[in-house]
């Protein structure tokens, strides 16, 4: 479930889905947008995203793909994701983009998402201090780097 400042609250379905995120190495993260990305970035994590074969299969074996399993993906842009803690105690955030590049980014990043799963991407208000809950199945977090494509 993600409330925003307005209150709103999206339920997520089903309500177990594994967390996806492109890991902070050097001044990148995951859905929080660094200088360097582009649309090459995006459209390489979408074809990642929407392919992965992270749900569990009749076996119970990690085998299926977002389309085949049904389930729905919501994307919250998190810029503290993008944090140097390299020297001192306070997290530095000089490595995120602004908003006039993470915004259109990011927006590009939902539209081709849909496109790719054939369904509407959840999302939550860019910018907005927002509440999120999810249960984690497994716990399974899977960290994805568009500069790091081994």
């Amino acid at each position: 479930m993600v409330t925003g400042n307005d209150g709103r609250e999206q339920i997520l379905s089903p309500p177990q889905i594994p967390a996806i995120y492109t890991c902070p190495v050097p001044n990148k993260d995951p859905q929080g947008i660094c200088h360097e990305d582009s649309t090459e970035d995006i459209n390489w994590l979408v074809r990642k995203i929407a392919g992965l074969r992270i749900f569990n299969d009749g076996d119970g074996v990690m085998n299926r793909s977002i389309m085949e399993s049904g389930g729905d993906i919501i994307v919250v842009s998190q810029f503290t994701l993008m944090a140097s803690t390299k020297k001192g105690n306070r997290p530095s955030y000089i490595g995120a983009a602004g908003h006039e590049k993470a915004i259109p980014l990011y927006e590009q990043f939902c539209k081709a998402l849909s496109e790719a799963v054939g369904k509407p991407v959840g999302t939550g208000e860019f910018g907005a201090d927002m509440k999120v809950s999810l249960v984690n199945d497994g716990p399974v977090t899977i960290c994805i780097d568009s500069k790091n494509r081994e």
